[in-house]
């Protein structure tokens, strides 16, 4: 029996539906921004989004291979890197490079992101204390995560 016929991945976060959500909103991104030429600054501004929308997706990887304390560290930033992609998406839309349709799509997306991470983190914290949240209390060095298969948190997202 191979990895597919378990339908798990052999690197776990691919089974995340946050890391799936950024792969798409990554992807969403690449075809919305202009690959023409741009001035210095929307070119900066470019780059800029493209590495906060990727942070996303990275940062939930890296963390659901880390202890809980550090995973939710992990899950806090990418939390961070969607408020980032929030601000440069109403840049992008002021500067023109994007129209109000994708900024509205942007911003959805972004939101649902926000909220799935969200909904995970509260997960986790109540988790780590046994049903209670932890409210960033450190939990042991050893309390390694087991990432939870992705029906876990079906309803929650």
């Amino acid at each position: 029996m191979n990895e597919r016929d378990n339908n798990v991945s052999f690197f776990r976060f691919e089974d995340l539906r946050i890391y799936a959500k950024a792969m798409d909103y990554i992807v969403w991104l690449y075809q919305q921004l202009p690959t023409g030429e741009l001035a210095a600054n929307q070119k900066f501004m470019q780059k800029s989004f493209l590495k906060s929308a990727q942070d996303i997706a990275l940062n939930t990887a890296e963390g659901s291979s880390r202890n809980r304390t550090q995973f939710l560290y992990y899950l806090k930033m990418a939390k961070s890197s969607v408020r980032e992609c929030v601000v440069h998406t109403e840049i992008a839309y002021r500067s023109g490079i994007i129209t109000d349709e994708a900024k509205e799509h942007s911003r959805t997306e972004l939101m649902e992101l926000t909220k799935m991470i969200g909904s995970l983190i509260a997960s986790l914290q109540r988790t780590s204390m046994g049903g209670a949240p932890s409210y960033g209390r450190p939990s042991e060095e050893n309390d390694d995560l087991s990432i939870p298969e992705p029906d876990e948190f079906d309803e929650m997202m």
